[in-house]
């Protein structure tokens, strides 16, 4: 990637360039974190751990790799009131 000029306006704001925008599959409204050094500033995208884990579960009960609790219950001997 190139190097790339940014100026800070007056309320000390840093506009992120659209093809960096997309490069990094940021959009309006993501959080990032910050972590400031003495000489830069390192910026990155914060991501919930949630989010990967709710696909990830999607997937699996698409393709039918999934079970009710219920069955996981019964099929592990576990007790659960009804």
């Amino acid at each position: 990637m190139e190097n790339i000029v940014l100026k800070i306006d007056s309320r000390g704001r840093v506009a992120i360039p659209a093809k960096v925008m997309k490069d990094f599959d940021y959009h309006p409204g993501d959080v990032l974190f910050m972590k400031p050094e003495k000489t830069a500033i390192h910026l990155a995208k914060v991501e919930n751990p949630f989010d990967e884990l709710v696909e990830y579960i999607k997937y699996e009960r698409e393709n039918g790799k999934s079970i009710e609790l219920r069955a996981f219950a019964k099929k592990h001997k576990i007790p659960i009131k009804k």
